[in-house]
């Protein structure tokens, strides 16, 4: 293979992408991509070798959007119920409990229009439907074609597709944010709105977009958030709510103080005090001292004059940093984070420690993936570390040239 990658034969010497880090991505990307057509035809997804449906996540969208079609959209939020629709689905039970519906009432829309397909459909027409927004996102976030395979290539692509999650969504919603911010603000706040199907991303957003004046942004998410909810209220009822409210707490405690998803699944620094034996208020006090942290640099970082896509990195890894509630495939959105870097240093060019570290942080991703160690956290730090050295001495006022130089990278 040569050396590098070349984006397009028009482009200068200096947005070379540098060989090994195209290799890597090409390469993890292939897996990706070969894994799962013959994990599908040999029983190791979807279905078993005995033609049994294996236990995954997908199965409460599916379960949630059968409800919902059959007129009893609000008990896609009670667990029995919802279980007893996924034994029927899967013909076999699993121990371990429940894949428990706990997203807003809007999400109900995707899950039943998945619900109106077979399961096996549903599955993978799902896994690609959610890719493709999410590679137009990273390629624009990119600026050229190697977009396309730095997010195929991520390793939290294996694990979100697996189990059929919304990692792809999630970071489509997150990245076309920040991508959009600054030239179209209000389909910015479109996306943002639509992302409170999340709504463990819902804090920082807000405080950074009041803390910089970013109105239109605010508004439109504002106004996106609220029709949602009340089309949602119309197609699925007030007492889809007043489930969802009611079962919140209950899905709570089980994973946020009992662990029932147990401890080394979730990725935030709160389930890693827990999984080391803390209690849980250490494992809060931890997780709002870190939170605090990420408010308070996140918010100076967003006033200084530091180069626009470094603001949109740092948005992205404090997204990931302040929610206790954070499993892998949720730290899709890290690769927000990486895309913008990299978008940095195909301009730039890339400092020496850089790419050996975010291979360090792809390792440290794949050795969960491998042997289920929670060290998402780590990863986490590691680009979230690479953004601040990047940025220098944000907390600094420079002239105003320089700044709009800057600010405009």
């Amino acid at each position: 293979m040569a050396n590098s990658f070349r984006a397009s034969r028009l482009e200068p010497q200096a947005s070379l992408v540098p060989g090994g880090l195209f290799a890597v991505c090409f390469v993890l990307a292939w897996i990706n991509a070969s894994f799962f057509p013959a994990a599908y035809l040999c029983g190791g997804w979807i279905w078993d070798a005995h033609g049994l449906g294996i236990p995954t996540d997908f199965v409460n969208v599916w379960a949630a959007g059968k409800l919902a079609l059959q007129g009893h959209p609000a008990l896609a939020w009670d667990w029995d119920v919802q279980r007893a629709v996924e034994l029927d689905v899967l013909k076999q039970d699993w121990p371990g409990g429940y894949f428990a519906w706990h997203y807003p009432p809007p999400f109900l829309f995707v899950a039943a229009f998945l619900a109106q397909l077979p399961y096996s459909i549903a599955f993978i027409g799902w896994a690609c439907a959610s890719f493709v927004p999410y590679l137009v996102v990273m390629r624009a976030i990119v600026g050229r074609a190697f977009g396309f395979v730095l997010a195929a290539g991520f390793p939290i692509v294996f694990s979100n597709t697996i189990v059929g999650q919304n990692g792809f969504l999630t970071a489509a919603l997150v990245g076309g944010t920040l991508y959009l911010l600054p030239m179209r603000p209000v389909l910015a706040g479109i996306c943002l709105g639509l992302l409170t199907y999340k709504p463990q991303y819902g804090f920082l957003f807000p405080i950074v977009l009041i803390a910089t004046g970013r109105w239109p942004t605010f508004v439109s998410a504002a106004i996106t958030a609220v029709v949602l909810a009340g089309i949602s209220t119309l197609a699925f009822g007030v007492e889809s709510w007043q489930a969802f409210f009611h079962w919140m707490p209950t899905f709570s405690q089980a994973f946020l103080t009992e662990g029932k998803a147990t401890w080394w699944k979730l990725q935030s620094i709160f389930s890693l005090i827990r999984y080391f034996g803390g209690t849980e208020a250490l494992g809060w006090a931890f997780q709002w001292v870190l939170t605090a942290a990420v408010v308070v640099v996140l918010v100076a970082i967003w006033r200084s004059p530091v180069r626009y896509s470094l603001k949109a990195a740092a948005l992205a890894v404090g997204t990931l940093l302040t929610t206790p509630y954070l499993f892998l495939y949720d730290m899709m959105v890290l690769v927000i984070a990486v895309a913008f870097l990299v978008r940095i240093g195909l301009k730039d060019g890339f400092r020496p420690y850089e790419l050996p570290a975010l291979g360090c942080a792809a390792l440290l991703l794949i050795a969960f993936i491998l042997f289920g160690v929670p060290v998402g956290l780590a990863a986490n730090l590691i680009v979230g570390s690479l953004v601040l050295l990047r940025a220098g001495p944000w907390w600094r006022r420079e002239p105003a040239r320089a700044a709009h130089a800057l600010a405009a990278a």
